[in-house]
């Protein structure tokens, strides 16, 4: 049994998703499932740190645990303001 705040949690919602996308491959060879992943997640997760930050480079840095070149680079990527 799952507890209501275990649900809650990324780890959680990553997890089905994944058994999800899994099941739904029906005999199809599942293949570069990290890269899929990360496109899915970096992206969303890189506008919400910076909405948060309000655009401070700085403190994304800090929050996310990159140097500010790395935070440039994948901004740039993502076409993140």
């Amino acid at each position: 049994m799952v507890s209501n705040q275990e649900r809650k949690t990324l780890r959680y919602q990553v997890g089905i998703s994944l058994r999800r996308y899994f099941k739904e491959l029906d005999g199809n060879k599942a293949s570069e499932v990290y890269q899929m992943v990360m496109n899915e997640v970096e992206g969303p997760m890189l506008e919400e740190v910076m909405n948060f930050c309000n655009g401070n480079k700085s403190e994304a840095c800090k929050i996310l645990g990159i140097n500010r070149g790395t935070l440039r680079k994948k901004l740039k990527r993502y076409k993140i303001k």
